[in-house]
């Protein structure tokens, strides 16, 4: 299983797959009308699911070309920054009953940089053990 870390992981194109719908998922759900949003009590939820989801977001995109070359990770940590802050100005500027919020935008490039570095070690443990076994 631990193929899909690696460079010659058959699994990429599915990976693409799933991090397009993943995105397009961010955009819907963070797209969604104020008012159809659910009154949830519970503190910090909203930076935990910016969290969580670019913390994916930048996994399934890491996953769906798996290398550790450092320019590579600063796209998809720069892809994440950009995404979340597009969809902040989106939401302050177009949504209905949304507004702009920089700590989400700070979430999100959290999470993105927490997905990235979860990447990293499994590729790292990947390439160990399947570089190891060949041994």
């Amino acid at each position: 299983m631990l193929i899909i870390f690696t460079e010659q992981s058959p699994y990429k194109h599915r990976a693409k797959l799933l991090a397009i719908g993943w995105t397009l998922l961010i955009f819907i759900l963070c797209f969604l009308p104020g008012n159809e949003l659910p009154d949830i009590r519970i503190p910090f939820i909203d930076k935990w699911a910016h969290i969580i989801l670019f913390g994916v977001f930048s996994f399934l995109w890491m996953c769906g070309n798996p290398t550790r070359k450092t320019i590579f990770l600063l796209i998809i940590f720069g892809l994440s920054v950009f995404v979340g802050w597009m969809v902040e100005y989106i939401q302050g500027h177009y949504v209905e009953g949304r507004t702009q919020d920089n700590m989400d935008t700070l979430a999100d490039s959290v999470g993105g940089l927490i997905g990235i570095v979860l990447f990293v070690v499994l590729y790292n443990i990947a390439n160990k053990k399947l570089n190891g076994s060949q041994r």
